[in-house]
């Protein structure tokens, strides 16, 4: 095989290419950190850390860049490929991550937290805190969770079946500002019309997927496939017959949930029981 042309000589990994360019624009310039924080508005902290890998940044900040630097679109497109590079993700969800981002259905049930495509960063980083992620980790996981959210939003998202048992509108983070946001979040993606939030109350009693999160996908060769995860790991399983068995115990327990609209009023009320801070 002949061996490929090195042109640039910078990273083939979106993320790292994506901080190399932006190392590479502003030392092109002869700027300090200081000296583009005054130019764009933001912190000179928020360049560093997008320029040491440490975070993406979000995209009103990438725009701002592009403008600055007379590169239109070129930044916005190297960072949308960063944040959806499954190589962000620990090794072994890699594989499900590509997946799901070609997934042209979805459906999910929750057994104690919130999907991971509904998440907001305040549940995100508690979340992901409680094992023991730290530092610029715990940060760049944050990141790629909510760099998963743009794809249920957009002109034609997929659709998005979330079943979510009362657990998890009855677990709260320590934080109660975040969680209130957090079940905002939840109320407001029900309504949106490529989204089926259903609540399992207690009431439901036992079911087939009593301890196990799941996660359908169906895939533009009419596959389904299914992820199964709990704190410790996760497991892809793409075999017909264990995928069918998922299947028909998540069907039977939609059987038992609330509606999408005693769902959503459910989510409400939990809302308006929670303080709100001073």
């Amino acid at each position: 095989m002949p061996q490929r042309l090195v042109i640039t000589g910078r990273s083939q990994e979106p993320r790292a290419r994506f901080t190399e360019e932006l190392r590479h624009l502003r030392s092109e310039r002869g700027l300090s950190l200081r000296d583009l924080a005054k130019e764009v508005g933001w912190d000179s902290s928020q360049f560093s850390k997008m320029e040491s890998g440490q975070t993406l940044g979000g995209p009103e900040v990438v725009q701002a860049l592009d403008q600055f630097y007379g590169t239109p679109g070129l930044l916005v497109t190297l960072w949308e490929l960063a944040v959806a590079d499954p190589t962000q993700f620990r090794e072994q969800y890699r594989r499900y991550m590509v997946l799901e981002s070609e997934a042209i259905s979805l459906w999910h049930y929750a057994v104690s937290a919130p999907p991971g495509l509904l998440q907001t960063a305040g549940y995100a980083r508690e979340a992901l805190g409680v094992g023991w992620i730290k530092g610029p980790e715990l940060d760049q996981q944050v990141e790629a969770r909510l760099g998963r959210r743009p794809l249920l939003e957009g002109d034609d998202p997929p659709p998005f079946r979330g079943i979510i048992s009362e657990t998890v509108l009855r677990t709260t983070l320590r934080d109660v500002a975040s969680w209130r946001e957090q079940l905002s979040y939840l109320a407001k993606a029900a309504e949106r019309p490529n989204i089926t939030l259903q609540v399992l109350p207690f009431s439901a009693g036992l079911h087939g997927l009593l301890n196990t999160a799941v996660m359908f996908l169906r895939l533009l060769d009419g596959r389904t496939v299914a992820y199964t995860e709990n704190d410790l790991r996760g497991e892809l399983l793409e075999e017909n017959g264990s995928v069918e068995l998922l299947q028909r115990r998540y069907d039977a327990m939609r059987d038992l949930a609330l509606s999408p609209a005693e769902s959503r009023n459910l989510i409400l009320r939990t809302l308006e029981e929670m303080p709100c801070e001073p």
